[in-house]
């Protein structure tokens, strides 16, 4: 079992999902995440049979270790707003059944906001909608990763706690986890730079969450300071969370063979910042026994 993280990025699907995962090859990644559709819009062109095949070809061609999805920003299950509300519940339950036709196992979500009605409410909607699309589809088999906010505004997931919450509502734990998003928690309030302060946020992770529910990380540093709740995403070592944070990331044995998924500022056309990125996360491995 390797003692690192299996790294990746999120890639382009232009052209297709299928030559998204032509690029992360490309770049040697053992994981990548994807938009199966527009994350900007409503609507989505149906996945033919044909590119399905060519996707499942080339994930089996490549032997990636971990493909992830990430759903669209329009999406927001925590709203008191009942026609937005069943809106997101039926894209989600679209992007999932997307997932599944690709094979790809996990689909990373925002829980959303709760527009100034309170955490609580927030969650109980977001619970309700998950329940509800499990209920409606028991067959599905990708899992809903509820990621970690940096907490501007009225989004849920700025706290453990709230994450913790979520999962907790959810009757199929099967089909639940988390995605822990390092600038996110950063600008929640959670320190990772130091040895002690990396220890623990960690164990706090893992009385509350629980790193048994932790399936995904995605590893970015951050622009703005600890407990700002901006979420600034800033390339590796060069924000304020530092090159020794992620140290403690990529030698943390418990979180082995986890994908660690960049999603880091990409400036120029041929994405060559991500291979800067992912050499930097590769030489802080001490122990590649």
């Amino acid at each position: 079992m390797p003692i690192y993280l299996e790294l990746g990025a999120h890639v382009s699907a232009a052209g297709g999902v299928d030559i998204g995962l032509v690029r992360a090859n490309d770049f040697e990644m053992s994981a990548c995440q994807i938009f199966t559709k527009s994350e900007r819009q409503w609507a989505a062109k149906p996945l033919d049979a044909e590119l399905v095949n060519r996707f499942r070809a080339n994930a089996e061609k490549f032997a990636f270790k971990h493909l992830v999805a990430h759903d669209s920003y329009l999406i927001n299950m925590a709203t008191p707003d009942p026609v937005l509300w069943e809106k997101s519940r039926q894209a989600l339950a679209h992007e999932l059944e997307r997932c599944n036709l690709l094979g790809i196992p996990y689909l990373v979500s925002h829980p959303g906001a709760h527009m100034g009605e309170g955490p609580e409410a927030g969650v109980e909607r977001v619970v309700r909608a998950i329940n509800q699309i499990h209920d409606e589809h028991p067959n599905g088999e990708a899992a809903i990763l509820i990621e970690t906010t940096a907490g501007q505004g009225t989004t849920l997931g700025r706290s453990f706690e709230e994450v913790a919450q979520i999962l907790e509502g959810v009757t199929d734990r099967n089909r639940v986890g988390v995605c822990l998003d390092t600038c996110h928690i950063f600008a929640a309030g959670y320190d990772l730079r130091d040895s002690t302060s990396y220890a623990s946020t960690m164990q706090s992770f893992d009385t509350i969450v629980g790193l048994a529910n932790l399936k995904c990380l995605h590893l970015n540093d951050s622009k703005k300071g600890l407990g700002m709740h901006a979420d600034r995403h800033a390339h590796i070592g060069q924000g304020e969370i530092g090159l020794a944070g992620f140290a403690f990331l990529m030698n943390d044995a418990r979180l082995a063979g986890l994908p660690g998924i960049l999603e880091t500022p990409k400036e120029g056309p041929n994405f060559t910042e991500d291979r800067m990125n992912l050499d930097t996360l590769r030489s802080l491995v001490t122990d590649r026994a």
